[in-house]
């Protein structure tokens, strides 16, 4: 208390303590309390006369910090016959008879635990940060559990994990272990979940809540958000909308197996956990021995979704993305057109064509290694890294040079984790795949998984990222792609096989922490097939990921819009393909809406599609700061609209950009009303500029327009979109 004391007492502390976190110990008929407050929002956490920990409080701070131990007495629910309902870290075997938080196996079989409180601790880690950090004990054996909270204040963000660990006679079976448990309280609730496949990520649905538990996993072990992403909200008593109600995002930092249970009780409150999943993963722990969750990332708003994700997205910039104030570089990718049929002279005349579109970088996507099995289709070379010397005789070297002398910088694809059965590394190294060892193997894209539990495969996938870069210092990027899941899963390094799905995970974070600790600022692509690995662990290894391998632009409007609720514009790679049918314009209008690249044919545009994709180029290198580092308004929902719109302010509200698409192809599909702008300085005049036009036409709506920031946020504008104008960007700037 003293030490609390002592940092608020200090000047600087004083003058930003609206916005500092503190820690609150109020002693009320012996019950003690602990609050963490951050600059909108508070957690209260409760302990009883026996000294268990509840949490009692989530939402919107308080002006009276004496009022939060109010809280409780104004419920009237019921009994809750256990007294642990609301256990801010739930156990099993005692009285407790929902969902636990966590199950144990004690050293001498019985499967009891009682956590009580037995100490606290604050840390503050600088001037945004605090982290709080409880200490839990069950009476009868020398178990302990210490819950974390780390709260980013001026953003309402709280990381929230545990650590586990204890002194018995013997090992422990730890059967469950979530990261968090939250308990709130209000009349209704709304889940709004995703799912998804290859090329159809980010599906949204919401519903209410209703009585029993509702279970968001995973067990894919790889990809793991392929078919069911781990982030989800929850609104509270009514659905919010982008401006209005209460909603708490949630996100697990894993990129492995996952498990969220929300379980609505008699009582009508609802309890989350979350954590990684304890499917087929009993932990044996070993006395003295700590095992510690990954974290979950919440979010509480009292102003709508809109409010969350802002927050939420300048979280991730100052705190996960790789680089997330910097710069990202746009490049141009064969994929599309060449597949796996190049050569050195296609691949110099497509790094041309880089330098000829106004590009940063030339990537090679897949294709270029192997020699035994060469890698000409996706059935065979997986695993064998070197050039292959038929399509390259001379080497990535080469490429690189070729790409330097041309002006551009050059990246490569690599899928380190997998291996085709025909390969050499296969052949060579059958006990470090990922199989059973009696039954027959099973495929997902023609490959398997490596084992990445064992030491020396950690080293052999390192060591491929590694020889590449030392052999090419020059190399700028590296696109990092996952594609299989999981089948059969055995470890022959393994001796205990539930330990499995949770060292596969721990190896693969090592080997990615080992390559960012050697090259701390290489940008590097975040892809799974598309969507499949995105979240926040995986994130602080990466500068972007690839929201899906669908580019059909009129699908990318659903998809990136989905996942722009969580992540920011310059974490999501988009590409301008030939998927959909829509012109050039409207492909590189959707992809501008984060990190532009493109994946076309450039000699196959016309005159009038290069000029407008040069042009395009330039307009975005002028403004993507705006984009990337601004805030999001979701203006125009295109899942209930004929239009979709969003736009991005950045700080000091002075420059805006606002892109408008047309998604309705019905007979006279468009705008018809205005668009209402969102995040302007209502004072301010700005004049309307429309960008991005095709050569030889001009904007329908006039020239050096000026409109006022109030007029704009109350009357709107209508950007006339019709089938004739299907995507319309606009850069609104602030006049003197």
């Amino acid at each position: 208390m003293k030490t609390l004391l002592k940092l608020y007492n200090r000047p600087t502390v004083l003058l930003c303590i609206a916005v500092c976190m503190f820690l609150l110990l109020n002693k009320v008929n012996a019950q003690q309390q602990l609050v963490v407050e951050t600059s909108n929002n508070a957690l209260v956490l409760q302990q009883d006369t026996a000294r268990h920990m509840h949490m009692v409080y989530l939402g919107k701070k308080l002006n009276n910090n004496k009022s939060y131990t109010q809280i409780q007495s104004q419920y009237q629910q019921g009994t809750d016959y256990s007294g642990s309902l609301d256990a801010a870290y739930t156990a099993a075997g005692t009285t407790n008879l929902a969902e636990p938080a966590i199950t144990v196996v004690h050293a001498d079989g019985n499967r009891s635990l009682d956590l009580r409180y037995v100490s606290h601790k604050l840390e503050r880690i600088d001037d945004n940060i605090v982290q709080l950090s409880v200490e839990l004990q069950d009476p009868v054996y020398a178990f302990r559990v210490t819950l974390y909270y780390k709260a980013y204040v001026k953003e309402d963000v709280i990381e929230q994990w545990t650590s586990i660990s204890h002194k018995e006679k013997g090992s422990v079976v730890l059967e469950k272990y979530a990261s968090a448990n939250l308990y709130l309280k209000a009349g209704s609730y709304y889940l709004t979940q995703y799912h998804g496949d290859w090329a159809k990520e980010m599906q949204p649905e919401t519903a209410p809540v209703t009585h029993g538990i509702k279970t968001l996993d995973s067990k894919l072990g790889t990809r793991a958000n392929l078919f069911q992403p781990s982030v989800f909200m929850i609104s509270l008593n009514k659905t919010a909308t982008e401006d209005d109600g209460d909603v708490l995002y949630g996100a697990l930092e894993y990129s492995g197996n996952f498990r969220t249970d929300i379980e609505l009780d008699h009582l009508n409150n609802l309890k989350i956990l979350s954590g990684m999943n304890n499917y087929a993963s009993p932990y044996t722990l070993t006395p003295g021995e700590t095992f510690v969750t990954p974290s979950f990332v919440y979010l509480f708003s009292s102003s709508g979704k809109g409010n969350a994700s802002r927050k939420l997205h300048r979280w991730a910039r100052n705190y996960k993305i790789v680089d997330g104030h910097g710069t990202r570089l746009t490049l141009l990718n064969n994929w599309e057109a060449t597949y796996f049929d190049f050569n050195e002279n296609k691949l110099a005349g497509l790094i041309r064509d880089t330098r000829k579109l106004g590009v940063d970088l030339f990537l090679l996507d897949d294709g270029w290694f192997a020699n035994k099995y060469p890698r000409n289709g996706d059935v065979a070379g997986l695993g064998d890294w070197q050039e292959n010397k038929q399509k390259l005789p001379n080497g990535i070297g080469a490429l690189v040079t070729e790409a330097t002398n041309t002006g551009v910088k050059f990246g490569i694809w690599i899928e380190p984790e997998m291996v085709n059965p025909k390969s050499e590394l296969y052949e060579k190294h059958p006990d470090w795949v990922i199989k059973q060892p009696s039954r027959a193997e099973y495929y997902f894209r023609n490959q398997l998984v490596l084992d990445l539990a064992n030491p020396k495969v950690q080293d052999f996938v390192f060591g491929v990222i590694d020889t590449l870069l030392r052999k090419n210092p020059a190399l700028a990027y590296l696109k990092w792609d996952c594609n299989a899941v999981i089948y059969n899963a055995h470890s022959s390094y393994l001796k205990n096989q539930s330990h499995f799905y949770i060292e596969y995970m721990r190896g693969l974070y090592n080997v990615l922490a080992r390559v960012r600790a050697k090259y701390a600022t290489l940008p590097m692509m975040l892809c799974s097939g598309g969507g499949g690995r995105v979240d926040y662990a995986a994130l602080q290894y990466f500068t972007e990921y690839w929201p899906s391998d669908n580019t059909d632009p009129l699908e990318r409007i659903f998809i990136q819009w989905e996942y722009s609720y969580f992540y920011p514009a310059i974490s999501s790679s988009n590409h301008v393909t030939d998927w959909g049918k829509q012109p050039i314009k409207f492909r590189t209008d959707v992809a501008m809406m984060g990190k532009l690249g493109f994946d076309i044919v450039v000699s196959h545009l016309s005159e009038k599609e290069l000029a407008y994709c040069q042009q395009a180029i330039k307009n975005y290198n002028q403004y993507k700061n705006v984009i990337w580092q601004g805030d999001q308004y979701r203006l125009s929902d295109p899942r209930t609209n004929e239009v979709a719109a969003v736009s991005y302010v950045n700080e000091r509200r002075d420059t805006a950009v606002v892109f408008n698409y047309l998604v309705s192809n019905r007979y006279e599909a468009g705008s018809k009303l205005p668009v209402i702008l969102k995040g302007l300085d209502p004072a301010k005049k700005y004049r309307v500029e429309e960008i991005n036009l095709m050569p030889g036409t001009t904007s329908a709506l006039g020239a050096n327009t000026i409109y006022s920031g109030d007029f704009l946020m109350n009357i709107g504008l209508n950007p006339l979109v019709n089938s004739g104008r299907s995507s319309v960007v606009l850069v609104l700037t602030a006049q003197p």
